[in-house]
């Protein structure tokens, strides 16, 4: 989660000027706030967060130290694989994630059945890959979804409507479990070289290879 950081300089016989910062990491917001507070010139200091929740000093300090520990700066890649002919599909996600200091990585893929079609396994890799940030215990935090299906994103951004009943379905699922999490999407089109990590992890899962596997990246 990134920051805002909004204040008021004052200025002596004239009114404030008010100032709001870049967006900024938690930790950083906080030290620029707290100089800011010191110097005794700046006044309703305050930090305004991507969702559009607003905290004072010591409000942003006990949030801080309670997230710490939290998986938080998510960014997560999806891919889904359709095998027509036995109606197979390969599911791949990975997520990117902070806990305290650290960074990690989770990989994940899982193979099932009875799906129609390319678009349906695409949404079966969305909503595997929202199981795994439910795992992770993630809950109201803004996340970016990156995959190469412009119908999966378009379509939950709203900005492609969806006629197919068998989507429909999968999308009131997704959104339902988002709004149990309450997760903030991001959702961002890539092309598909960038997308190789999830869409091997698809393939594995129709190959018969079930990995799961979560590291420290640097």
């Amino acid at each position: 989660m990134k920051y805002k950081l909004e204040w008021k300089y004052k200025l002596k016989g004239k009114e404030p000027v008010s100032f709001t910062s870049d967006w900024l990491e938690g930790d950083h917001a906080l030290s620029t706030g707290e100089a800011l507070e010191s110097s005794g010139k700046a006044i309703d200091i305050s930090f305004a967060d991507e969702i559009g929740t607003s905290w004072s000093i010591k409000e942003m300090k006990k949030l801080l130290s309670e997230i710490e520990e939290e998986p938080h700066n998510l960014t997560v890649f999806f891919d889904g694989g359709f095998e027509r002919e036995s109606n197979q599909a390969g599911l791949g996600a990975i997520v990117y994630y902070q806990q305290g200091k650290k960074k990690y990585r989770l990989r994940a893929n899982q193979l099932i059945e009875e799906l129609d079609t390319n678009n349906e396994a695409e949404y079966a890799a969305f909503y595997f890959a929202l199981n795994l940030l439910e795992e992770l215990d993630v809950h109201h935090l803004p996340c970016d979804f990156k995959g190469d299906s412009q119908v999966v994103l378009k379509q939950l951004e709203g900005e492609w409507p969806c006629y197919e009943e068998t989507l429909n379905r999968w999308l009131d699922r997704i959104e339902e479990k988002m709004k149990k999490l309450g997760i903030h999407p991001r959702y961002i089109p890539i092309e598909r070289k960038l997308n190789k990590e999830a869409d091997k992890l698809a393939t594995q899962a129709l190959e018969g290879k079930s990995i799961y596997s979560k590291m420290q990246i640097l």
